[in-house]
């Protein structure tokens, strides 16, 4: 089967690439588990900075698109990388430990969204887009690139964005079942771009 796609008639690489980073940061801001955490502050008083360097480490598990016809194409993440990523972060950095399956159909609309955006289509990131609008009023700037905690920027953090999505954050009358849980963890593994190694559990 001949999966070659035709990049002469796709929309550019970096309208690909902003689509795909909009989608992703629309649905890990739509997660009920992600949101009840960040709302309750259990990844502390940081929590929603947090959730933008969550969604960065999301989007950095897959290669950038890219114009080049012969550019060598990188090792795709699949649905169970995605899933592991999700519940290790959620552990590691909100002490919650996720007991549904809202981890793995995140992970399953994560790949549906890479896949669509990389053959230019965008009908899914509008809706959640539209979605994500609807709950807070604003989508711009949503998606944050994930920073190396060691690196000084010049960037001064938006408290009054962070405030207002908190506040904004949807109503959890039907939250997951979670388990915030405050045991005792080996310190994280750090690679040399700063970012939490994460292990496979079996």
């Amino acid at each position: 089967m001949d999966t070659t796609i035709d990049l002469a008639n796709l929309p550019p690489a970096a309208d690909r690439q902003s689509n795909f980073e909009q989608g992703v940061a629309c649905a890990m801001n739509l997660w009920p588990a992600l949101t009840l955490s960040v709302q309750n502050k259990w990844g502390g008083d940081d929590s929603a900075d947090k959730r933008d360097w969550f969604t960065g480490a999301i989007v950095d598990l897959f290669p950038e698109f890219t114009d080049d016809a012969n550019a060598k194409s990188a090792q795709e993440a699949d649905v169970e990388d995605v899933e592991t990523v999700l519940l290790q972060v959620m552990m590691d950095e909100f002490d919650v430990n996720v007991d549904d399956d809202s981890a793995y159909e995140l992970a399953l609309q994560i790949i549906r969204i890479r896949m669509q955006c990389t053959v230019g289509e965008y009908t899914e990131v509008k809706e959640l887009q539209q979605r994500f609008a609807s709950k807070t009023g604003k989508v711009d700037q949503l998606f944050k690139k994930a920073e190396d905690p060691d690196q000084d920027t010049d960037a001064e953090p938006d408290d009054s964005a962070a405030e207002s999505d908190d506040d904004d954050d949807v109503n959890m009358d039907e939250a997951p079942a979670l388990v915030p849980t405050r045991k005792e963890k080996p310190a994280p593994q750090v690679d040399e771009d700063g970012f939490t190694m994460v292990t496979k559990k079996r």
